[in-house]
């Protein structure tokens, strides 16, 4: 048992993220009916939680506002599975239920939780594929970058413009990667768990998207 919590203690968010992902099955649905599609709500969480330790603890203040997002979002999702953990073991029963009701563009609902916690892993994996690819590259410019893509286009001006200001507090390339390194890793091992955790990270989002497009969801902006 010790040695299995040493072992925990030493892995890092990127290792926890490819065992993760490795361990999860999204079940995207049929040609006609949504009844098989499945979303893992634990495991998903799970996910986002390393993925908010990555924008916490190793980007820093630049992240905070999307931080403040991304743990309201699984928050709200965690609620959600509490209230009927048998039901809403999977997201995609959440969003039926929302779009049966007529909620699901509405408010605060879960609905919007899942697009934009979806989107927050776009860009984390945008960022860590680029970095993965060229480590000497400006942080900022990766961040820029992956932010452009994945978020810029649903987000409106006063977050365009926050993220812009925050921009400039990024630390540089070789601390952010050094951040992510355990004391046994060395540089090329990490940029080996990056591109594999990419490697899982895209067809994982990509049936997740799929999902999200079967209920008009996926060109959901920020109000």
């Amino acid at each position: 048992m010790k040695s299995t919590r040493r072992e925990t203690e030493k892995k890092s968010e990127i290792g926890s993220a490819i065992e993760e992902l490795s361990m999860m099955t999204i079940v995207k649905p049929g040609e006609d009916h949504d009844h098989s599609a499945h979303i893992p709500t634990k495991p998903f969480l799970s996910l986002c939680y390393l993925v908010l330790q990555v924008l916490a603890d190793k980007i820093g203040p630049t992240m905070v506002v999307l931080r403040q997002d991304v743990h309201q979002n699984i928050k709200k999702l965690e609620l959600m599975h509490e209230s009927n953990p048998s039901l809403n073991s999977n997201l995609v029963e959440i969003l039926k239920s929302e779009a049966r009701e007529g909620n699901a563009r509405k408010g605060s609902s879960c609905s919007k939780a899942l697009v934009w916690l979806t989107r927050t892993l776009d860009f984390t994996s945008l960022l860590l594929q680029t970095l993965a690819k060229d480590p000497e590259k400006r942080m900022e410019q990766v961040v820029e970058e992956a932010y452009d893509v994945t978020l810029k286009p649903w987000h409106g001006w006063i977050s365009s413009a926050a993220f812009r200001v925050a921009l400039r507090l990024v630390p540089e390339s070789k601390t952010f990667v050094n951040l992510l390194k355990t004391e046994d890793e060395n540089h090329d091992t990490l940029m080996e768990k990056m591109q594999i955790l990419v490697s899982l990270f895209v067809p994982f989002l990509e049936d997740i998207h799929c999902i999200l497009r079967l209920y008009n969801l996926d060109k959901l902006k920020s109000t």
